[in-house]
């Protein structure tokens, strides 16, 4: 469920390094998949699971917030659920990220991808049998969480392994749009079709396409060794062999998320990338975390029905897949930068329409605008992050940046419940957009001078 359909303004981490060559295999895999002769048949494998995978969180991304409201309409208890969904980013983001660059990120995938069947699968046959509590819902969203973190960071930095460096743009493209059809197009109308079946079947079928993908990858991408990993320093060797095995991994680990956050810190382009991205994403999910309450029931603004409000948020999926086609046409035109913090500002000022305008025309018109936007900001920034990363330390670059990006999402959801507690659900809604225009601002201000060197990758500089 943390996806960026999710959030639709939610923004993709970007980290960097300006650093080592890629590991031996990742050479290798290179090699085999020579540019201008297609992504190959394990890529294919890859945004196969990948689609299955995101139909399944579409279906909760939908559902999740509406049987919530079953339970309470209290912001501050909806909010809960949101926050849920994105706290594991803040508690293992880094932890997650030093895993995947340690072991083989096929193997994390299939780990992740088999508990997460599991767990909708217990949680299926708990409302089956009529005694799913909002408590157990809760619960049942943070270790769904959990599972996403290491799974979406695994997947993430499987993709470099896969394609040559020139292919990232298409293949990252076309893995945002199979995304967003299955997370947003199909997983919306699919979560309302479900739900009047019964809350069984939306979270029991979630559960056999997260089993689809787990069959895919086992079928379709072969077992690899573990990332390589630079040698050790001498003076490192030298303590290592006066320290205990346990003692010298504890400390290995420990420089591993050093050195994440000292990359991701200290690069000209990804630092005010990450810090603001982290702020936008903490605002938008406050908007977010209580956006149900405005615009579903008779009580609300809006006024849409619980089978409607799934509908109209295809058009969020129809305006990402219109984003992906067009990244690489925009760029022939524009720079990488600016596609970045223009499609970002743009879907920031989007999202105050539906609060002046409460009309589902409005509504609708909206999430298109939003899905466009995003969609040209995240492919362009996750392809930057990909071309000058080095591979290796893609996990722990990837899980530092999005411990800082993600991990101020649940705060961002507990305060926009306090607030429409308080104050109101539009007072958040404003509020939440007010603070994204001013953070986007910053960010635009801050990549004044950015040249293209500052996005090249390693040894091309």
């Amino acid at each position: 469920m943390t996806t960026t359909a999710a959030t639709p303004t939610a923004v993709t981490a970007t980290t960097g390094d300006t650093r080592s060559a890629a590991p031996r295999t990742v050479r290798t895999a290179r090699a085999r998949t020579a540019p201008g002769r297609g992504l190959g048949p394990r890529f294919r494998a890859l945004l196969v699971a990948s689609g299955a995978a995101n139909l399944g969180d579409g279906i909760l991304v939908v559902a999740v917030p509406l049987l919530a409201i079953g339970f309470t309409r209290s912001p501050g208890r909806i909010a809960l659920i949101t926050a849920a969904a994105w706290l594991p980013w803040l508690l293992l983001g880094i932890v997650a990220g030093v895993v995947v660059d340690r072991a083989d990120r096929r193997t994390v995938q299939l780990v992740a991808l088999t508990s997460r069947a599991t767990l909708l699968a217990a949680a299926s046959w708990l409302a089956t049998a009529g005694s799913l509590t909002f408590a157990w819902l809760l619960a049942v969203v943070l270790a769904y969480g959990i599972t996403e973190v290491f799974a979406d960071l695994a997947s993430h930095a499987l993709v470099p392994d896969l394609v040559a460096a020139d292919q990232l743009p298409t293949a990252n493209g076309r893995i945002v749009s199979v995304q967003e059809v299955t997370n947003t197009f199909l997983g919306a109308p699919l979560s309302g079709a479900l739900l009047a079946l019964g809350t069984g079947w939306v979270l029991g079928a979630p559960a056999g396409l997260a089993a689809l993908a787990v069959v895919v990858l086992w079928r379709g991408l072969p077992a690899a060794r573990r990332p390589a990993r630079p040698a050790a320093a001498p003076a490192d060797a030298g303590r290592a062999t006066d320290t205990a095995p346990a003692s010298g991994a504890a400390r290995r680990a420990l420089a591993d998320v050093r050195e994440g956050l000292s990359l991701l810190m200290r690069h000209r382009v990804l630092r005010p990338l990450v810090l603001s991205g982290a702020l936008v994403n903490m605002t938008s999910t406050a908007y977010m975390s209580v956006f149900v309450l405005w615009a579903v029931g008779p009580e609300s603004r809006v006024g849409l029905s619980a089978s409607l409000y799934p509908l109209l948020f295809t058009l969020s999926a129809v305006g990402a897949v219109v984003g992906s086609t067009l990244v690489p046409h925009v760029l022939t035109v524009v720079s990488e930068v600016r596609v970045m913090v223009l499609g970002w500002s743009t879907a920031f000022v989007a999202l105050v329409v539906p609060v002046l305008v409460p009309h589902p025309a409005a509504l609708a018109a909206t999430l298109l605008v939003v899905g466009v936007c995003v969609t040209l900001g995240n492919v362009v920034s996750q392809t930057v992050r990909q071309r000058i990363v080095p591979r290796e330390l893609l996990g722990r670059t990837g899980g530092a940046s999005r411990t800082l990006v993600f991990g101020l999402m649940p705060v961002g959801a507990l305060v926009g419940g306090a607030v429409a507690e308080h104050l109101g659900v539009a007072a958040t809604l404003l509020g939440a957009v007010a603070v994204s225009v001013v953070v986007a601002a910053g960010l635009a201000a801050s990549m004044r001078g950015v040249t293209p060197a500052d996005l090249a990758a390693p040894g091309t500089r």
